[in-house]
């Protein structure tokens, strides 16, 4: 059975989603307005987001497909005609879809610092997918990120990666 406590986690984790995606589909003038006193870093920041336009498109669609998902869990939860085991298979599948995105978030972290390049990063259950934003296509880069990611699980799993420009 869930508990309020969780109740207001699950509500305040989804607010932080929809106020994530709002923040990352908001247009770049808006955020640079303030520091519109340093010109050069405006436009290096337009051209760091023209280069990156897949990526972005890449996680919003990510985004809108959890948030959709994460509101049908939602349903089943505050549903009184649920079953506890239908509560808890719902629960547990969000607490899944969270660990993923963290685990999503800590690899494309790593793959900036490691290899500095810019990705999205997917995780299904047994397969993660890897879009590099790169316009060198090098198999030996691709094997050392496969690498990389996979040092992030415990088991084995089917690692794929796309490089894009």
């Amino acid at each position: 059975m869930i508990n309020k406590r969780s109740l207001w986690f699950l509500t305040l984790f989804s607010l932080i989603l929809v106020l994530s995606v709002y923040y990352i589909t908001m247009p770049s003038e808006l955020l640079m307005a303030t520091n519109s006193d340093e010109e050069t870093e405006t436009v290096s920041a337009s051209t760091e987001n023209e280069e990156s336009a897949e990526l972005v498109a890449l996680r919003v669609e990510s985004e809108e497909k959890m948030l959709d998902e994460i509101t049908e869990l939602k349903k089943v939860l505050t549903d009184s005609n649920s079953t506890t085991e239908e509560k808890n298979a719902a629960f547990e599948k969000m607490q899944t879809l969270n660990k993923n995105r963290g685990t999503e978030e800590s690899i494309e972290n790593k793959i900036k610092n490691e290899f500095n390049l810019k990705s999205f990063v997917s995780i299904d259950e047994t397969s993660a997918s890897v879009v590099v934003d790169s316009k060198e296509h090098d198999k030996e880069l691709a094997n050392k990120i496969m690498r990389s990611v996979q040092e992030e699980f415990e088991s084995s799993m089917s690692i794929s990666v796309k490089f894009q420009k």
